[in-house]
């Protein structure tokens, strides 16, 4: 059977713009488009019902409600998707950051939704949440009715990340923080100070963004005050990759100078020199999850279980001074 992934790889689009070309939605081109359309056609896909299906009662269509976005990181969580879709009698469409997306998600234009969000509030994800129209977070915690959070296991990640630069022998680490408005970097955050407090070190607090520039730019900073650490754990790899260029054009090297932590495990991370040291969850799985739980909710009444997807420190060259790297 042809699958979305097919008419991807023939238009050499990711599966999200092939996504966004058949549904209607999304910010890409017209000429990219039309060669979803052109791949489609070739490959005899038709496009889920979704559009003809908004006025029934029940669409059988799961929406994923996500921010605007780019790189590997939300792909892979949108494969996991995709692969369990396709194993359900379900449709799937992407809704990127849009006024037609507020709609389809306030309306109950489709039969659940998964949010990754963060524009999304809390108050209209209660208020739309129902029994008939569960709704999935991936970027927060809400204890609200029908509202089920599938999230990282952020504070099992930090602690290996905090233990393996302890026993790096590092006592002066600092941390750089990403969005402050992400739930993922406040409880990323909270660990590791809690980790710092536990072993009587303090951790000084730098604010990032999640953007590799953001990354470089605390680096540069910290430098240039003269007032170096033994360590840095970054809240996602972006910033720890940003870091470490700022930390080479000023000659300074990972480990020898600083050692360096980020995480998210992103593909960059095993390519850049140092290689660099990461706290890694399936994304995949992660996105997978979160529509086996959703569509057992829906069609066997079970119980929703909530779920945290376990991560495992992946030491690389950047932090490690006293035993071998690995991958």
């Amino acid at each position: 059977m042809t699958t979305i992934k097919d008419v991807a790889r023939l238009a050499k689009v990711s599966i999200t713009s092939a996504s966004y070309a058949l549904n209607g939605t999304g910010t890409i081109s017209e000429s990219t488009r039309e060669r979803v359309r052109q791949a489609a056609e070739q490959l005899n896909y038709h496009a889920n019902p979704f559009a003809r299906n908004l006025k029934k009662q029940k669409s059988r269509t799961i929406g994923v409600f996500i921010t605007r976005f780019g790189g590997l990181f939300y792909e892979d969580i949108l494969e996991g998707i995709h692969d369990a879709i396709l194993q359900s009698e379900y449709e799937l469409i992407v809704c990127p950051e849009s006024h037609t997306m507020r709609r389809i998600l306030t309306q109950r234009m489709v039969d659940a939704a998964i949010v990754f969000d963060t524009k999304v509030q809390d108050a209209t994800i209660i208020k739309v949440a129902s029994e008939k129209y569960p709704v999935v977070v991936l970027d927060r915690y809400l204890e609200a009715e029908h509202v089920f959070p599938v999230l990282i296991d952020n504070r099992q990640g930090v602690r290996e990340a905090f233990t393996h630069l302890y026993q790096q022998g590092a006592r002066r680490i600092f941390f750089v923080s990403g969005a402050l408005d992400s739930y993922d970097n406040a409880e990323r955050m909270q660990a590791f100070l809690e980790e710092g407090q536990k072993k009587q070190l303090p951790i000084q607090v730098y604010n990032g963004n999640f953007t590799e520039e953001s990354g470089y730019n605390v680096a540069r900073m910290i430098i240039a005050a003269h007032d170096l650490p033994e360590a840095v754990f970054c809240a996602n790899d972006q910033m720890a990759i940003g870091f470490m260029k700022a930390m080479k054009e000023c000659n300074l090297n990972a480990p020898e100078d600083i050692s360096i932590v980020g995480f998210d495990d992103i593909q960059l991370a095993s390519y850049v020199h140092p290689t660099l040291s990461t706290i890694g969850a399936s994304r995949r799985i992660w996105g997978s999850t979160a529509i086996n739980r959703l569509i057992d909710f829906l069609d066997n009444d079970r119980p929703f279980i909530t779920d945290r997807i376990p991560t495992r420190l992946i030491p690389r060259e950047s932090s490690c001074k006293h035993q071998p790297s690995s991958t």
